[in-house]
């Protein structure tokens, strides 16, 4: 300690090779702070006399979030969010998917996905494509669903005209060669073979349920290709596809962390006047139609007890798919049957993660804590532009099926009774919650800008949307309830049925007040 003093008092007396050297060259030069003798009497407080006074973001600042929409001459619409970064995710959504394919070989969406991305008029190889993309730090991705198909690629923002024009050469320039159509066969020939035999069965089974619930037509038709259909899909067959819905008016160029004006300008340059490689003939063959909810059941019987071998292996189990029709996102009902799914919940049984991922919803609380034997229920809730539908997932040991079916009709029953104000509190704040924090990635803004301004040429903003989750009362979840129980359900089964009930049985215990299944009586077991 008195080492340090004496240090101390060296330094203030100007003694040591410091001293010596302010002797010689002068006293140096210091900063005033604020805590110093420059300003003896402003308390920390209060803003320093003479600075620029700050200005902070606000949460009413909402236009800093609007989302602009340009429609070009052509018909298509350049949608655009800024946000502030070095990156910035710009893509085309299509209004194209398995739902159109209705005059075509099933599969065409599926063979495009595989397709995208490779070579094109100005790019020999989908190498050329990624060093390309390499040089603005850029990765590519497309995507299709049943009714949207989606091109994208992050980058840095730099290099937004590059990303523009390899999007529009990707898109309406893509050359097909046998080769990359061949290569494309093996990679559904694989995926189709890894959907058949992964442990999970969730893919699976929404393809099922989608066919049972709208049987065949529009969102019931097979995403995924079916095996008869690969070897027939040929350039020719894409191309006559291609040519009657991939046309301006059916796309949008959506971009976040981008300036508007600069979007607009690289869509002119790249996306109006261009003549695709199918030809510039108008479409002729475009389906318009509407959803048509039908209803019924499939049912897939297969051995799952060889699922997932190994030193633990997975159980042998039945899994059950029940779905109602709901509405599209289009309608007022949307955002209270949204309310409806997350009140419901669920999950596996040994997947809770902790309170706050669903361990209070009614799936946990009324089927997986009460049922040791089900090894899953889940609630899904699809949503398109003209319909919709909500399902429950369930699986356990083929001999307690019946159990199970009866289980699920319950909570489908339940749905239309008392909604506890504390229980739909809580699935609002869970839904505002999950909105928000996926909106926090530049991907997600990015779709669901594209999207929106796909299906309505306009985006509601996400304060807007919590604003309509916070006004769902719960005589809003118990009317959009009552109203889907008075359709015929959907059901789709994977695994051994032996004693899965007849549809008529399911029916019959979704119009039960108490959800019960008719009983059965068998003189031998």
């Amino acid at each position: 300690m008195a080492a340090m003093v004496l240090a101390a008092t060296r330094l203030l007396r100007g003694s040591g090779s410091w001293g010596r050297s302010r002797l010689r060259f002068g006293a140096p030069a210091y900063r005033q702070f604020s805590s110093g003798g420059a300003y003896p009497s402003v308390p920390l407080s209060s803003p320093l006399p003479g600075v620029p006074k700050p200005v902070f973001a606000t949460v009413d600042g909402q236009e800093k979030f609007e989302t602009k929409v340009t429609t070009l001459e052509n018909g298509l619409r350049v949608a655009s969010q800024n946000k502030f970064g070095q990156f910035c995710t710009v893509g085309i959504l299509i209004n194209s998917g398995s739902r159109y394919e209705a005059k075509y070989l099933s599969g065409i969406a599926h063979f495009l996905e595989k397709l995208a991305f490779s070579s094109t008029d100005r790019f020999g190889s989908k190498d050329e494509i990624l060093l390309t993309l390499e040089k603005h730090g850029g990765i590519c991705d497309c995507q299709t669903s049943r009714d949207t198909t989606m091109y994208a690629v992050s980058a840095d923002s730099k290099g937004l005209d590059t990303v523009v024009g390899l999007l529009a050469d990707v898109v309406l320039h893509p050359r097909l060669t046998d080769e990359e159509i061949e290569l494309a066969r093996m990679a559904v020939r694989f995926e189709l073979e890894d959907l058949s035999m992964r442990p999970d069965p969730e893919p699976l089974l929404t393809e099922m349920i989608h066919e049972a619930a709208y049987r065949e037509n529009t969102v019931g038709l097979h995403r995924f290709c079916p095996t008869e259909n690969i070897a027939k899909i040929d350039r020719s067959v894409l191309h006559s596809y291609l040519r009657n819905y991939y046309t301006p008016d059916r796309m949008v160029l959506a971009g976040v962390g981008v300036e508007h004006e600069r979007l607009v300008e690289c869509a002119r340059k790249y996306l109006l006047g261009t003549r695709p490689a199918w030809g510039s003939g108008a479409a002729v063959h475009v389906d318009g139609s509407v959803a048509q909810y039908t209803g019924g059941i499939v049912k897939l019987e297969r051995d799952m007890s060889s699922v997932s071998l190994g030193p633990t292996p997975f159980p042998e189990l039945t899994h059950i798919m029940i779905g109602l029709e709901s509405c599209s996102f289009l309608e007022g009902d949307f955002l209270p049957f949204a309310v409806l799914n997350m009140m419901m919940g669920g999950g596996g049984s040994f997947s809770a993660g902790g309170p706050g991922k669903g361990m209070f919803t009614r799936l946990y609380l009324n089927v997986l804590n009460r049922h040791h034997w089900m090894y899953n229920a889940t609630s899904y809730h699809h949503s398109y532009e003209d319909t919709g539908l909500l399902c429950i997932h369930a699986s356990a040991d083929p001999r307690q099926v019946r159990e199970m079916v009866e289980i699920i009709t319950r909570e489908f029953v339940l749905m239309a009774g008392t909604v506890d104000v504390v229980e739909l509190e809580r699935a609002k704040t869970q839904l505002t919650s999950m909105l928000m924090m996926n909106l926090e990635a530049r991907p997600v803004i990015f779709e669901d800008v594209g999207r929106q301004v796909l299906a309505t040429r306009s985006r509601k903003l996400p304060h807007e949307l919590c604003a309509l989750i916070r006004d769902v009362k719960p005589e809003d979840v118990k009317r959009v309830a009552s109203a889907m129980l008075r359709r015929k359900p959907a059901v789709a089964a994977l695994g051994d049925l032996s004693d899965l009930p007849a549809y008529e049985h399911v029916q019959a215990a979704l119009a039960n007040k108490d959800g019960r299944l008719p009983r059965t009586y068998r003189l031998f077991r």
